[in-house]
């Protein structure tokens, strides 16, 4: 207990440390018109992110040194952008950097070439997928928050997939950010730093999980982002729109913007979402729940956009 205690120490005191440093050097988020936020507001905080596990990987004797390499390309790399604008190109290269040496870490490399190359694309779409949705307060550390609940409990009741005290430290690091962003007037936010790292270790933690259990419908446990995030991109592409540059088609963004739901009210909406999807799969995992959790989420989506989106097009 008292080792928790200290590392919330240790991650409230880098985040407050952050937060004097990111207003001297501006390193601000200030709204714009794809913005769903007002007012200046610190961005990066999501590093504690990036922290935790560092200080977790220091203590472990180093466990997993090729997943902190990918970790620390993607955080280095992603905190460069929140300070000065990287071509997209050079991001994705080291992306699938990044993600390559995480599936080689977690051992998965007995999948035929073809696979390899599939996953591969998955695992950085779905890493991206959590950018994309960091996109009003309380979404990625609420949403983490689930997330990692569900990992702790099937680590400790259902298979031991990764050593606990990961996950510990991660649940100490998404409660001292959602301290600060959990709320109706964020102090600050996750930056690509925060949301693609923590992207990056959830997928880590639940390849593990899949490597570990043998099966892949653990995905499930992301069901939710992967919906919305997945059908908005083949909407984008449909639309033929660059899907890398910023806009406002989210569920979660019309939600806020066009029928001014507030913030947390809609962060709130997904979390209820995915800890419904973790229960029933817990309670039930198999590709058949997987399937069921796909189609009722697709249609509630499909529903609510053929109701609202004429919002954002008229906007």
């Amino acid at each position: 207990m008292i080792e928790y205690i200290a590392i919330g120490i240790i991650l409230l005191a880098f985040e407050y440390a952050y937060f004097i440093l990111a207003k001297r050097l501006r390193i601000v988020d200030r709204p714009h018109h794809q913005s769903s936020h007002t007012g200046v507001i610190v961005r990066g905080g999501g590093g504690v992110f990036y922290v935790a596990y560092a200080l977790w990987f220091i203590i472990s004797g180093m466990q997993y040194p090729m997943i902190f390499a990918g970790l620390s390309i993607i955080a280095v790399t992603s905190f460069a952008d929140d300070i000065h604008s990287i071509s997209p190109k050079v991001r994705m290269v080291l992306q699938f950097i990044a993600l390559m040496v995480m599936l080689h870490e977690t051992r998965v490399f007995s999948f035929p070439i073809v696979g390899m190359i599939f996953l591969s694309v998955v695992c950085v779409g779905i890493v991206n997928i959590y950018n994309f949705m960091d996109g009003i307060n309380g979404l990625t550390g609420g949403y983490s928050l689930v997330v990692t609940l569900a990992l702790i409990y099937v680590n400790n009741y259902v298979v031991l997939f990764i050593d606990n005290q990961l996950l510990l430290y991660l649940l100490l690091a998404i409660a001292v950010f959602n301290l600060f962003n959990f709320r109706k007037r964020a102090k600050c936010f996750a930056g690509d730093v925060g949301s693609l790292s923590i992207g990056f270790i959830l997928v880590f933690m639940i390849l593990k999980l899949i490597v570990n259990y043998g099966h892949m419908f653990w995905v499930a446990f992301l069901i939710v982002y992967g919906v919305d995030g997945g059908l908005t991109i083949l909407h984008r592409i449909i639309l033929r729109e660059n899907i890398l540059k910023p806009h406002k088609k989210h569920a979660y963004q019309i939600m806020a913007n066009e029928l001014h739901i507030p913030h947390l009210q809609v962060s709130g909406v997904y979390m209820v979402f995915q800890v419904v999807c973790c229960v029933v799969f817990i309670a039930w995992p198999s590709y058949y729940t997987l399937s069921a959790e796909i189609v009722i989420l697709t249609g509630m989506y499909l529903v609510f956009m053929k109701k609202y989106y004429h919002l954002h097009k008229e906007k």
